[in-house]
């Protein structure tokens, strides 16, 4: 009696590790739903940095000099020097 006690003891305990490696928080499933969400959390956080170091050298060079500031008057607000002609072609 007291082995088929013990057998069922052990089965129980079997059965309670089984369901929760296969359902609840730490399941397999789980698991891999977690690792798909930190996959992409680690691309938006790569596509974040790039960004932020091109605007941080955007920034560095607006305080250095005037060679951006001129660049994104030329190109973005169409602005010329005195005495320059601006020519504007269509291909």
């Amino acid at each position: 009696m007291a082995s088929r006690l013990t057998t069922y003891i052990l089965l129980a305990l079997l059965l309670v590790f089984q369901a929760q490696l296969w359902v609840g928080r730490g399941s397999v499933f789980h698991v891999r739903e977690l690792e798909r969400k930190l996959a992409a959390q680690e691309q938006k956080n790569a596509l974040a940095k790039i960004e932020n170091e091109q605007l941080l050298a955007d920034v560095r060079d607006l305080k250095n000099g005037m060679t951006l500031v001129e660049d994104r008057a030329r190109f973005e607000l169409g602005m010329v020097k005195p005495n320059e002609i601006f020519v504007q072609y269509a291909k």
